[in-house]
């Protein structure tokens, strides 16, 4: 346990601090809400994909209208990433999360007065703009309250929004649209935007309350505490400065690594795709017409995911390899794709195939997002690293897209499956082919535990 003192305004020594107690009560004190705030974020994003197994039929809509507003919410993400960065640095974390929150519960809930394609696809592109700027948001607050060295354990607790999401998310919509539906004149869909869209204006409230921007203005911290907690980030900082390149956008666009990376993140993002949006749509087409069956069976993937995506990320770290555990985790997951074109109309080969596919998802990009920090590690690091977001983002806007058309076209999934699949294939090669293993070498004087991550 590491205790350290200091000196206080009278210059004499103050009490010993112990960091391991002080950061343990910080943690208790934020990162309950903050996973929260990540939790509905994700529920919000996808619980469209079960809103629309009621929706389309109600609104004549087909799954190419559906495909292209999935896609239309990564385009409004994308487009206003920067912008609301930009205002992050000039009002702070806590008032850009609140501001987020209460914005994307307000769009959330006007997506239940969709009547026509446009009206839906303005309301999911809004929802984009919305949320945008929410990760990298609750990053820095992170990084106002614990220094490097403790940092990524949060980072890790924070990201398992994405699993308990897909856990807690299908259930809840579909009780909602079972339970609710034609009550007070609403559709079963319509309930389901207007109750999920009260948990973040209400955690947005929750943030401005009980949330400092800084240690310095927390009353819950004594003198001692909040003195601990600068000098552990001042020298943070030091070390950042003394280590400090000049870098920038334009070394990044000049490093073909960054494309490498970017063109793998394509393919990662595009099963992420497979995972959050078609899920229901794959469970209903298999036979199950119940939309409470379909959210119930729905969060049985993200179990298991969870529980693999541990176990992988820590084999990866004990072994210091890096690519073919993502590349493997894409591959399997790409063949769970193949084989769900074939297993239309057996629901229990379906959910087995689905669990593993989302198992091989949250393993595979867990463990790409730990490459790009070593493998660009140098002046176009911070830079390339957002290239590489940017890039499979784009993709996580088209695919959806592509197989809603598909669908339409055809009248099956099918071939929309086999395709993503065959791009899922294509990063896992290209990260193999494209990014040599000597690249990837990891001393082990470091914990290297502390390097897998996930996106926002």
């Amino acid at each position: 346990m590491t205790s350290t003192s200091h000196r206080g305004p009278d210059g004499r020594p103050g009490p010993a601090v112990s960091r391991d107690r002080l950061y343990r009560k910080v943690a208790w004190r934020i990162m309950p809400l903050l996973l929260a705030c990540y939790v509905v974020s994700f529920i919000d994003r996808t619980n469209v994909g079960v809103a629309q197994v009621r929706l389309k039929a109600d609104l004549g809509f087909s799954e190419g209208v559906y495909g292209l507003a999935v896609g239309l919410f990564f385009v409004g993400f994308i487009l206003f990433e920067v912008p609301s960065n930009l205002l992050l640095a000039r009002i702070g974390a806590r008032k850009t999360l609140v501001r987020i929150m209460v914005s994307w519960g307000v769009v959330t809930l006007l997506t239940a007065l969709a009547t026509t394609p446009g009206t839906f696809y303005v309301a999911r592109f809004l929802l984009g703009v919305a949320e945008a700027g929410f990760f990298p948001g609750a990053l820095f607050y992170l990084a106002q309250w614990f220094p490097s060295a403790r940092r990524t354990r949060m980072t890790a607790m924070f990201f398992l929004g994405v699993p308990l999401s897909g856990i807690i998310g299908p259930p809840l919509s579909g009780w909602i649209m079972h339970s609710l539906g034609g009550a007070w004149g609403l559709k079963d869909w319509q309930w389901l935007f207007v109750l999920e869209a009260l948990p973040p204006i209400l955690l947005g409230v929750l943030v401005m309350l009980f949330f400092q921007d800084k240690p310095g203005e927390a009353r819950w911290l004594d003198d001692a505490e909040k003195q601990a907690i600068a000098a552990d980030l001042a020298a943070d900082q030091d070390r950042k400065q003394a280590g400090a390149k000049h870098s920038g956008m334009l070394r990044a666009l000049r490093d073909p690594r960054v494309y490498v990376l970017g063109l793998v993140s394509c393919g990662c993002y595009t099963l992420a795709n497979a995972v959050s949006f078609w899920t229901p749509l794959v469970i209903n087409s298999s036979g199950v017409g119940n939309v409470l069956s379909i959210g119930l069976l729905a969060a049985i993937p993200p179990v298991l995911g969870m529980g693999v995506m541990l176990l992988v990320g820590r084999h990866s770290d004990r072994t210091l390899e890096r690519r073919w555990h993502a590349a493997g985790a894409e591959f399997f997951g790409a063949a769970c794709l193949v084989g769900l074109s074939f297993a239309s109309g057996n629901p229990y080969l379906v959910i087995v195939l689905l669990a593993l596919m989302t198992a091989a998802h949250y393993s595979g990009l867990t463990v790409f997002y730990s490459i790009p920090s070593i493998y660009l590690s140098g002046p176009a690091a911070a830079s390339g690293i957002a290239m590489v977001t940017t890039m499979g983002s784009l993709a996580a806007a088209t695919s959806p897209a592509l197989l809603g058309w598909i669908k339409t076209t055809t009248g099956s999934l099918d071939l929309g499956l086999q395709i993503s699949a065959g791009v899922v294939v294509l990063g896992g090669v290209i990260l193999l082919l494209g990014v040599p293993a000597s690249a990837l070498r990891e001393g082990t004087g470091t914990d290297v535990r502390t390097k897998t991550h996930l996106p926002g």
